[in-house]
């Protein structure tokens, strides 16, 4: 590149102010700053653009390493697949060598509110005291007496 020192540019700028002349150095300064400002942002731009190229072409060469993967796998999973069904079908086809196991028994049919006091009683104080569970039944009289409004005096 051009190498410029702060020499190199007074000389410049004696220069054209010379040449060019105080009333029109200044648009001219103008001027060279929007086309330098545009010539920077041209190649910004065309930096970001390469910069997008390459990111797409890796972006590619991972969607293809990506695509081979899947393919392997799906391969794997079918062969695994033919040998399962291979050693099914052998199971199948000699049931004489296996016998089959007894089936699971059913438990027997319980009623739901049986033993319910014991299942209550299970269930912890701090528990039923945040869920707002009774745990004592009081009588009519004192549920009347708990829940009367009191008398403002």
């Amino acid at each position: 590149m051009i190498d410029l020192g702060i020499s190199k540019m007074a000389l410049i700028g004696a220069v054209a102010l010379i040449v060019i002349g105080p009333e029109k150095l200044p648009r001219v300064a103008r001027t060279v700053g929007t086309l330098l400002g545009k010539a920077q942002r041209y190649v910004n731009d065309v930096k970001a653009e390469v910069n997008r190229s390459m990111e797409l072409d890796e972006l590619r060469k991972m969607k293809e390493s990506v695509e081979t993967a899947a393919r392997d796998v799906e391969n794997s999973v079918r062969t695994g697949a033919s040998e399962f069904e291979k050693t099914w079908s052998d199971a199948v086809a000699a049931p004489e060598a296996q016998p089959l196991a007894e089936p699971p028994s059913v438990p027997e049919y319980k009623h739901p509110k049986k033993k319910w006091r014991l299942k209550r009683g299970a269930t912890p104080q701090w528990y039923k005291a945040r869920a707002g569970v009774r745990t004592r039944a009081l009588s009519g009289a004192a549920r009347v007496a708990r829940y009367r409004p009191k008398k403002f005096n």
